[in-house]
């Protein structure tokens, strides 16, 4: 597609969050217009979003319009409340429709998570994006299509990165690849496999090795997600190599459960068979050692100081908890 062709597709119809109204390309021709394709439990799209926040407040009174696309990768992320309980978390005051369809999606042809769609004010697109990265060069033709809004526009200097590895000349350590928890695409290690009819007792394997995860205790699978069904203590073991670990995690699996019986449940995150330090307890884990899942969504657990191999443990008592995905990310090579 060249800077000649206009962009067709247009939003499908769905519910939309920050706007009193629901919004078309149509109505948005004349000024810029910045499309966000995400998930609220996708590590690389949360790691994009403080580029998005940023050049929504540098470019709104500018007539940059930025347009979030939330499409679920997890059924969970269907539940309006869920989506919006992120957006104040988050701090995302942009207008957000929810796509729980993916009609928008299969409208933009789109194939991942995050994706940017950047149009000018004809509806011409200028640039796209997969992927985390390529922050500079999206900022450098927001600032263009702006500029042939208006080309005395005073706008702010290009932002420098944010993180070490945001920059275009990094090379990242390879960290280990996402593992999910349920029958699709699932990534369990135990040579009894997934039972999807019935809860099944799992022994721990004396061999664990990276690229699966590992369980102890009776566990549920379901397609997207493992859950504990015992009433002793439930182990989840994940060997990894990376220097950061995060997990989407609910405290019950069941969307019902979860609005008639609330709860809150706390588990205990263990590495390498010990309390996991105060210096590497991710952002969610309090300070002694244990993590308070609320609500289903991304928790940051482990922050290494660099790059390097370790096995974490969960440790839970609460039946319901459900384990969706575990995600890592690796640091810069020196």
């Amino acid at each position: 597609m060249t800077d000649d062709d206009l962009f067709t597709p247009e939003f499908a119809l769905g519910h939309w969050l920050n706007t009193p109204h629901p919004l078309t390309l149509a109505d948005l021709r004349g000024a810029p217009v910045l499309i966000d394709f995400w998930d609220y439990t996708c590590v690389n799209c949360l790691r994009a979003l403080p580029y998005i926040n940023a050049w929504h407040w540098r470019y709104a009174d500018f007539g940059l319009q930025v347009i979030g696309v939330h499409a679920p990768a997890f059924t969970f992320g269907r539940e309006q409340a869920q989506v919006q309980a992120a957006l104040d978390e988050l701090d995302i005051r942009y207008p957000v429709l929810l796509d729980n369809d993916f009609a928008t999606w299969h409208n933009f042809d789109n194939h991942y998570w995050p994706a940017r769609y950047l149009l000018d004010k004809e509806g011409r697109l200028r640039h796209q994006q997969s992927g985390e990265g390529g922050y500079a060069v999206m900022e450098q033709v927001i600032q263009r299509t702006l500029r042939e809004c208006d080309a005395d526009a005073s706008l702010p200097p290009v932002m420098a990165p944010l993180r070490p590895e945001d920059a275009p000349e990094a090379r990242m350590h390879r960290a280990t690849p996402e593992l999910r928890g349920g029958l699709h695409r699932g990534a369990l290690g135990n040579p009894e496999g997934y039972a999807a009819t019935a809860p099944m007792l799992y022994s721990l394997p004396q061999d664990r090795r990276p690229g699966a995860f590992y369980i102890g205790g009776a566990w549920q699978a379901d397609q997207q997600h493992i859950s504990y069904q015992g009433r002793g203590e439930g182990i989840v073991h994940v060997p990894y190599t990376a220097a950061e670990v995060n997990a989407v995690l609910s405290p019950q699996a069941d969307a019902v459960e979860r609005i008639i019986h609330p709860q809150t449940i706390d588990i205990e995150i263990w590495q390498d068979d010990r309390p996991l330090p105060a210096e590497r307890r991710g952002y969610d884990v309090d300070y002694d050692g244990r993590l308070t899942v609320s609500r289903p969504r991304m928790y940051n657990l482990i922050r290494n100081p660099g790059h390097e191999q370790h096995e974490l443990t969960l440790r839970v008592r609460a039946p319901g908890f459900a384990v969706y995905a575990f995600s890592f990310i690796g640091t810069v090579q020196d």
